[in-house]
């Protein structure tokens, strides 16, 4: 599914779609679209410069969209992958109860130039009640804010110097990343044993360290199981975060407890409940 799920949810709200229908995620710039009809859209997550017929469009805010108007993006300003919604949810196919596609897995294609997609439209679609996200529930993407994280389950394939090294050196991401594992370049975290582990499963968030001894995140196109090390799993409050990080960006990690995630994490559905409500008020 889309890597920053908290923002899709957020522009099905402001539709008034529920929360898991069909959005549109592109990566940095360069989608165009074209409307055929007339309709409804939203547009959140990362700030990639939109536009509309050319001229610059608010985000997180009801879009009236007439017949031939053309959305697309033509600056990044900030993050990686933006979402557009549309009234009704785009129609995709329905494989294993979603929509979503999963080109490592073969389900699902990715769009190409000229594709036709249309939305699922009821007998009749009216207007969103609430035509703007209220400020105070928009997620913030801040990367200088370290990311939180839980001792992972080979915390002792690590010396007590590499897990220093992990929670307080800078690290980059890697321009090889991608929607399986944001790969980082950054100092090394010195091993007692491994890298290698007896295949296990990996869980979503958890944070790899291979034989070269940079950590990698895995995402949500992440392998179910896996070979290497992991010294921590990202806390599911800075998953969506996470889903926004540019190659070239810096970060850091942090060490939390397990009550400190879990208040981390009922503070996130707390400000969504609050969209929520502001949006059908």
């Amino acid at each position: 599914g889309a890597m920053d799920q908290t923002a899709v949810r957020l522009d099905n709200l402001l539709l008034g779609n529920p929360e898991s229908a069909a959005v549109l995620e592109t990566t940095m710039a360069g989608l165009k679209l074209r409307a055929l009809s007339d309709g409804w859209i939203a547009v959140g997550g990362a700030d990639l410069g939109l536009v509309i017929n050319g001229r610059l469009a608010d985000m997180w805010t009801v879009l009236s969209i007439r017949e031939g108007d053309v959305v697309g993006f033509n600056q990044p300003r900030f993050g990686m992958r933006a979402y557009i919604g549309v009234s009704g949810g785009f129609d995709a196919p329905l494989i294993l109860g979603s929509r979503s596609v999963y080109l490592r897995g073969t389900l699902g294609t990715a769009l190409k130039r000229g594709d036709e997609i249309r939305s699922l439209k009821s007998a009749e679609i009216h207007a969103p009640k609430k035509l703007k996200l209220p400020s105070r529930c928009i997620p913030k993407r801040d990367i200088q804010q370290a990311f939180r994280v839980l001792a992972g389950p080979q915390m002792d394939y690590f010396s007590d110097h590499g897990i220093k090294v992990f929670s307080t050196a800078t690290y980059t991401i890697s321009p090889v990343s991608d929607r399986q594992g944001i790969r980082t370049d950054g100092p090394p975290v010195e091993r007692v044993k491994g890298p290698d582990i007896i295949t296990d499963p990996t869980p979503f968030g958890g944070i790899q360290i291979p034989g070269y001894g940079v950590p990698i995140i895995v995402h949500r196109d992440g392998q179910v199981t896996g070979g290497y090390a992991k010294i921590a799993l990202l806390c599911q409050a800075d998953i969506d975060r996470a889903g926004q990080l540019c190659p070239g960006d810096e970060i850091r990690f942090e060490f939390v407890s397990r009550q400190e995630a879990l208040t981390l994490w009922k503070r996130q559905k707390q400000v969504l409940a609050e969209a929520k409500e502001a949006l059908a008020a």
